[in-house]
């Protein structure tokens, strides 16, 4: 038996676009006569669901290769080197990151459209655990190598970490207000808050923090491997930036005209 989560409506053709829940028949039909397409999705899973898996095994992935409980490091390479400061905070600062994303996942984000497919959970499984598994190797690894000004270039790059980190925190927590208030008709804009007033400039500042933290990462650990997901991952925000921004600017008349999609002033 089918389940009805996995069951979507569309018009017009077999493969058009999926009916979300809001819709009226009567206010799509272009005649009396409309023919609805029942289209099975396929196996459903909460979105809630989908973004634990992902950022829990993140980090017990990476928890895994700085404590070395997998044995994929050569005996003698480990008896005759010593930790680097970067490799403990660059720990950390992982591990805060995805406490972060599954706290915020629980407690502050609320998902609208409740359920997604499972081929699209195991998609975004094997891009971020398979990331992780190559940036936990590198830095956690016997023979890996400081950046090139030592201290000097991986303190600063945790506070930008940090402070990255903190403001994706409280835009996202400005962004869930507005649309707890169940209407429509006002855009976020910037609170009392200094991290927010990043809206005043972008439209989702939230994409712009997130690239700060891989940007901060790979500048602290200096690695190709966190170079080439900080790169992925920005290509990803800039796309689903400039969807959002487009939205914004069709949905409201009075859209400020200052505001970029991520990147103040550029793009």
């Amino acid at each position: 038996m089918r389940l009805i989560e996995r069951c979507f409506l569309s018009c017009l053709f077999a493969a058009g676009p999926l009916l979300n829940d809001t819709k009226v028949v009567k206010n799509i039909a272009a005649s009396s006569i409309i023919s609805l397409y029942f289209r099975d999705l396929g196996t459903q899973i909460s979105w809630i669901t989908v973004f634990l898996t992902e950022y829990t095994g993140c980090l017990l992935i990476y928890l895994l290769f700085y404590f070395r409980i997998l044995n994929l490091y050569e005996a003698e390479d480990i008896n005759h080197s010593s930790r680097h400061l970067v490799v403990h905070l660059a720990c950390i600062c992982h591990s805060l990151h995805y406490i972060k994303q599954i706290l915020e996942t629980l407690f502050v984000h609320s998902f609208t459209n409740g359920n997604t497919a499972l081929k699209k959970m195991l998609k975004g499984c094997a891009f971020y655990w398979g990331f992780t598994v190559w940036m936990a190797y590198y830095i956690n690894h016997p023979l890996y190598t400081p950046p090139s000004f030592g201290n000097g270039q991986t303190i600063p790059a945790m506070v930008c970490f940090l402070v990255c980190g903190a403001g994706n925190y409280f835009t996202n927590v400005a962004l869930v207000q507005v649309h707890k208030t169940g209407t429509r008709t006002h855009f976020v804009r910037p609170t009392y808050n200094p991290f927010t007033w990043l809206y005043k400039l972008v439209s989702c500042p939230n994409y712009t923090y997130e690239m700060g933290t891989w940007i901060s990462f790979t500048i602290m650990t200096q690695t190709l491997p966190v170079a080439v997901f900080a790169l992925m991952v920005s290509l990803q925000l800039i796309f689903w930036a400039q969807r959002k921004h487009y939205k914004y600017q069709k949905n409201f008349k009075n859209y400020p005209r200052c505001r970029t999609a991520m990147i103040p002033l550029i793009l």
